[in-house]
């Protein structure tokens, strides 16, 4: 998230200052001027104008480690939700083994009581077929042990379900806990957005092109081209890596939406989960529990399909995809781009494979 600074003294190409449609702020993407060819130098902006600038880029990224806050509370939240649902199911399932036993002691015990209470040894001596009634002197022996057990399993039932129970108690208490976490951080991820759409939408629409609020995501598209993707997989260190190189290709254009993780949009770690679970491997949420999903490289070891973090809170992550440059979503402003690893401050680099 967050409008990235561009390198100063950074040509566009022609064509690429076109006003594109936005997605939840006025303007579109920063201009990276990736594409090559002849351009002229674009002017520079005033200082009234640097100044808004600036104070979008801080909201962008303020509103970025906002986001991966809410990322990593959600993830929580929903884990959260899907113990509270097994040990309700667990419970309802014991409940229902309970309540069958119970009906079964009751029936035994409404029998017992129906056949009264004489003493076994005067039952013998009465009865009118003494081997059948020793058969079932037996037999109800065994019953009364099976019965035993029952009664046995009934209170260890009880046991658990109420057990379940206290745990159930504890995971609501841990997902109240989220929801309020995640209202808080979209709370800030909203006002940060609508700052900054504010400060936008008070300039016209070419002073936003100057800024590098006003390409849209043709422009992003032509700045690499399916050749590019060709050549940046095929130096991939191995086939996952290259798919989820490819499938950063193909979302080129699509646009940022805080929060999302495609197949439509995305955030930035959205879209570096996204293209490696199109590759059959699975990352976490945010972007700080991502850099520690595989090997640390030095920035001069590079590969594409790499992931790249950016600033001290480890708050924006990219794919590397060679000659200096990654795909990332940047942005509410933004659509998936390309764009210079230098455009900015480095974090570190992580192999996921």
């Amino acid at each position: 998230m967050g409008a990235h600074r561009r390198p100063r003294q950074r040509s566009t190409g022609g064509g690429r200052g076109r006003t594109a449609a936005t997605i939840t702020l006025a303007g579109a993407a920063t201009a990276t001027g990736l594409g090559g060819g002849t351009g002229h130098a674009a002017p520079e902006p005033t200082p009234a104008q640097a100044q808004v600038k600036a104070k979008v880029d801080k909201l962008y990224q303020e509103a970025e480690v906002a986001t991966e806050k809410y990322n990593g509370a959600k993830e929580k939240a929903d884990a959260a939700e899907r113990r509270l649902e097994k040990l309700r199911d667990e419970a309802a399932r014991k409940q229902d083994r309970l309540n069958s036993t119970r009906e079964a002691l009751g029936s035994v015990a409404a029998a017992q009581y129906r056949s009264g209470g004489l003493d076994p040894a005067l039952r013998l001596a009465l009865s009118a077929d003494p081997d059948r009634y020793l058969d079932d002197a037996a037999l109800l022996e065994r019953a009364g042990s099976r019965q035993q057990a029952a009664v046995g399993r009934a209170r260890k039932d009880l046991r658990e379900i109420e057990q379940l129970r206290g745990a159930a108690r504890v995971e609501v208490t841990s997902l109240t806990s989220r929801r309020a976490e995640l209202k808080r951080h979209r709370e800030t991820v909203t006002g940060k957005l609508d700052a900054a759409r504010r400060l936008l939408s008070r300039l016209t629409a070419e002073e936003r092109a100057r800024l590098g609020h006003g390409t849209g995501d043709r422009a992003s598209r032509a700045s690499s081209g399916p050749r590019d993707g060709l050549s940046a997989s095929a130096q991939a260190p191995n086939s996952r890596a290259a798919a989820a190189v490819t499938y950063a290709y193909r979302k080129l254009g699509s646009p940022y939406v805080w929060g999302a993780t495609g197949p439509d949009a995305f955030d930035c770690s959205g879209l570096t989960q996204a293209a490696y679970r199109a590759a059959g491997v699975s990352l976490p949420r945010t972007t700080y529990a991502q850099i520690d999903a595989g090997r640390r490289v030095a920035r001069s070891e590079l590969l594409p399909g790499d992931l790249v973090f950016f600033y001290s809170g480890i708050s924006h992550v990219g794919i590397y995809v060679g000659d200096g440059k990654m795909i990332h979503a940047p942005n509410p402003s933004a659509p998936v781009r390309v764009a210079p690893v230098d455009q900015m401050p480095f974090a570190g680099a992580t192999r996921v494979v």
